[in-house]
């Protein structure tokens, strides 16, 4: 026992010594942090976590337990959990301030929201509100490892500086904007590092596998959600930033490691039209505190060139919309514990003391530049103000249309970004366009968040720079396929508003002893509702034509795709039961008794045309080779919108499992370069006995190559050749490569509503979301190529001119039968971010509609 005792601390002692060689390792917490007197009664992170800060790859747990130690030894910090993840771990808010502020939270939140909302001067005693957000891609781990230093320095330094920053500030700390993926990449990053760390980018602990710890639970990138608010994250985060409306947000992020270190301001004529100058010029300001800081620490950085400040649903460019200073930091990742790069080997905790450094000095520069801070958000009101007077667009009325669950989804985002609107009380026209009282609402321009409506209603094709990093139209009304228009100064005296309340849903009449229940397709839920009666064992059915029946002396009329329990199949009292269950859930779907299988017109119920509806057996490929946020968007959409258990398989096990049993498999966007012959073979054979096949994006090239559909697609010389190089130079080349791209823009398509893809959807013309440049050429074959792009097809967002030329009158969507069964292509991508509600629905009938395609 003695000897293996001996061996144990033995090997302590060597880890130590190993650590303790490496000239970048601190030694202990304090070594990061400026230097000075530090309160013993406050614990280090390493007194908590065991080592010292950067040793290991800090978990969210550990961050979570030393964060309440934090709040509960220092009367500067207090703790709130405003939310959970998918995953069920606490997403954590912590107030930094002296302790007389924390006595009067209340009231200083009161008063900062008040000056805002009536644009009244701060004054000079007003605090500063600081957001100082961390880590929201989980393997961009060195701002969380930061926030366990800045924590402890706010709580327990003695010096004079911290005093100030407390009495004349109050910090609010985000430690970790994305738990499950910082957990995700934490255990990757740690259980590959042994006693000598491994620079070589080639070593396994710097190649992430598939999906990467980027992402949260459901492989979405939560840096592009601020705005679109899929996740319980950014609802979260949302909130409590609607809550306090912070002067300064910090966004820490990592880039690739042979880089330096970026802060912003950025590209200065790539931000968004609606962002003042002033926000330039302040952002600025700080940068200057930021190098100073670098360069006092011999750090290489750049500031104005590559990223931009446009999206407005990325973290430091949503407060901008806002009156808000939203602040991009960038350092080069170690992607681990050490790494090699061209400037020299990078180390964990290098990346640690960068993000801690500069988030030191935007607490300098703000205090420096205080006044002008405070001043700002009353200016920003001021200039939002004549904004208002001076555009000729008052608001915009939107129509709800006959799928009011997807309405009030809608009406939920604009609420969480304190967006009001109001109901229509009396019926107005608007560009033939007809908006009927209580099935529209009017969202004015007047009210705060005037910006961000705007961009949330844009139609803008051109922009000062059309270059983009992320994507340059995000109309939500195009998103959720909902009519619109904008409303004109003299339509808006004609406009009559009442309070909105919510229509109450048609309840079910639901009678057992009829001789079948029926519901239509319309409605966002019902695919959810047609799974859960599924997966019930009741056995259902689907028109694949309209009829009308009559009861009780009422004409009702139901569309192809309604879906129908017949009393012969099922026991309609189980069924009634299931139903209530469901709707006490989810809210009533209308489902409607019938007592005669004769109709009033269209097929009878005992009609060929009503075919029997399978459950489902759905196969999503995903693994390494296939795009992480793709597959992430499909399974969220099968899981949390249908509720469809679709089993994830990765690509490289394609060739080895059974998928007779499969139904439908799903190919997102992916490299399928690496399937064999022998499993493509496979899959031929599969769709011939009847599967579906289902691509989007660029698995559908993969299909042309398969000869799974006819068309072709557009080559790249072919699209080199429609831009004119002749005057161009070599520094031209950059713009001609963004000039090619399609920059997330909103595209119109048309549609034929009489295919059961389509069913469900009330008019031929849906807005699509394109993000890539790739053309599927038609085949003139009306019964497959179902959605064309028409002329002028670009709704929303950039996209050069010659681009559109090229996509106009191509393919968005073929549905091509072969043998028994159906590949179905959607050349766009039509879960977006799992936002692109409009959309969406084209999944769930890609599925539960798939047996009346062929």
């Amino acid at each position: 026992m003695l000897r293996v005792l001996s061996s144990f601390v033995l090997l302590l002692l060597f880890a130590g010594s190993v650590g303790a060689s490496h000239p970048n390792i601190k030694q202990k917490d304090q070594d990061y942090l400026p230097s000075g007197e530090y309160n013993p009664d406050i614990p280090t992170p390493s007194e908590v976590l065991g080592y010292t800060v950067g040793t290991w790859h800090v978990r969210h747990d550990q961050i979570v337990r030393y964060m309440e130690v934090l709040a509960e030894r220092s009367d500067r910090v207090s703790m709130e959990v405003t939310g959970y993840t998918h995953e069920q771990r606490p997403l954590l808010l912590l107030t930094i301030t002296n302790r007389a502020n924390q006595d009067n939270l209340t009231s200083i939140r009161t008063k900062h929201i008040q000056r805002i909302q009536d644009g009244s001067a701060a004054s000079e005693s007003d605090p500063l509100i600081f957001y100082m957000g961390y880590s929201v891609h989980g393997n961009e781990p060195s701002g969380a490892n930061a926030a366990l230093l800045l924590a402890y320095y706010l709580a327990a330094s003695e010096d004079q500086a911290v005093d100030t920053l407390l009495a004349e500030s109050v910090v609010l700390l985000d430690p970790v904007m994305n738990p499950d993926g910082l957990s995700r990449f934490s255990q990757w990053a740690n259980m590959h590092k042994g006693y000598t760390l491994v620079a070589d980018k080639q070593h396994r602990e710097h190649r992430e596998h598939w999906p990467s710890g980027r992402t949260n639970h459901y492989w979405f990138d939560l840096n592009r959600d601020w705005l679109l608010l899929t996740h319980p994250e950014s609802k979260a985060r949302v909130a409590q930033f609607q809550a306090w409306r912070p002067h300064i947000l910090t966004d820490f992020h990592e880039m690739g490691t042979d880089s330096t270190y970026f802060f912003q301001p950025g590209v200065p004529s790539r931000k968004n039209p609606l962002t003042p100058d002033t926000n330039v010029t302040l952002t600025t300001e700080l940068a200057k505190f930021h190098a100073k800081a670098l360069d006092d620490d011999k750090q290489l950085y750049f500031s104005q060139e590559r990223f931009d400040d446009f999206y407005y649903g990325k973290g430091s460019t949503y407060p901008d919309a806002h009156g808000s200073i939203g602040i991009l930091f960038e350092q080069a990742s170690s992607r681990g514990h050490k790494q090699a790069s061209i400037n020299g080997d990078l180390d964990f905790p290098r990346t640690i003391q960068n993000q801690l450094t500069t988030s030191l000095s935007t607490f300098e520069g703000a205090l420096a530049n205080k006044n002008a801070i405070l001043a700002y958000q009353q200016q920003f009101y001021r200039e939002t103000q004549q904004r208002i007077k001076d555009d000729d667009i008052k608001g915009y009325i939107i129509r709800k249309g006959k799928d009011h669950s997807r309405f009030e989804r809608m009406l939920s985002i604009l609420q969480a970004h304190n967006i009001t609107w109001m109901s229509l009380s009396k019926d107005v026209s608007i560009e033939q366009l007809n908006f009927t009282a209580d099935n529209s609402v009017f969202v004015p321009l007047d009210q705060l968040q005037y910006r961000l409506i705007r961009s949330l209603f844009s139609e803008r094709k051109e922009f000062p720079d059309n270059t983009f990093y992320d994507v340059s139209n995000w109309n939500i009304a195009l998103a959720f396929n909902l009519e619109y228009a904008a409303v004109s100064n003299s339509v808006k005296r004609k406009i009559k508003t009442k309070a909105y309340h919510p229509a109450t849903a048609q309840a079910s009449s639901i009678n057992t002893d009829a001789v079948a229940l029926v519901y239509e397709w319309y409605d966002y839920k019902a695919p959810l509702l047609t799974q859960h009666l599924l997966d019930a064992g009741l056995k259902l059915r689907v028109a694949g034509e309209a009829f009308s029946s009559i009861e009780a002396g009422t004409r009702i009329d139901f569309g192809a795709g309604t879906i129908v329990i017949i009393a012969a199949a099922n026991d309609l009292t189980k069924a009634s039961e299931h139903i209530a269950r469901f709707e006490k859930e989810h809210g009533s779907m209308a489902v409607k008794s019938m007592s005669s299988g004769f109709t009033l017109e269209g097929v009878d119920l005992g009609s060929p045309s009503i075919v029997p509806l399978e459950n489902p057996s759905v196969l999503l490929v995903g693994g390494k080779g296939t795009s992480q946020y793709e597959v992430g968007e499909i399974w969220h959409y099968l899981d949390t919108r249908i509720g469809i258990a679709a089993s994830l398989v990765d690509l490289s096990d394609l060739g080895t499992i059974d998928i007779t049993q499969y139904s439908h498999i799903i190919f997102a966007s992916g490299n399928y370069g690496t399937v064999s012959g022998k499993t493509k073979e496979k899959l031929s054979r599969w769709i011939n006995q009847g599967g579906v096949m289902i691509g989007q994006r660029t698995a559908v090239p993969w299909f042309v190559k398969n000869a799974w559909l006819e068309n072709e697609v557009l080559s790249n010389e072919a699209i080199d050749r429609a831009f004119d190089t002749k005057e161009l130079a070599f520094k031209d080349k950059a713009a001609l490569r963004a000039k090619k791209l399609v920059a997330g823009a909103s595209y119109e398509t048309e549609i034929d509503l009489s295919h059961p893809l389509f069913f469900g959807f009330s008019s031929s013309r849906l807005p699509v979301f394109k993000t890539h440049n790739f053309v599927l050429e038609k085949i003139d074959d009306p019964f497959r190529d179902l959605a064309l792009y028409p002329e002028s097809p670009l709704l929303g967002g950039f996209t050069a001119p010659e681009m559109q030329k090229l996509i106009e009158k191509s393919v968005a969507i073929n549905v091509s039968p072969k043998g028994q069964g159906i590949v179905i292509s959607f050349v766009d991508n039509i879960h977006f971010r799992g936002y692109w509600d409009g959309t969406n629905k084209l999944m769930a009938n890609a599925i539960y509609m798939s047996g009346l395609m062929n």
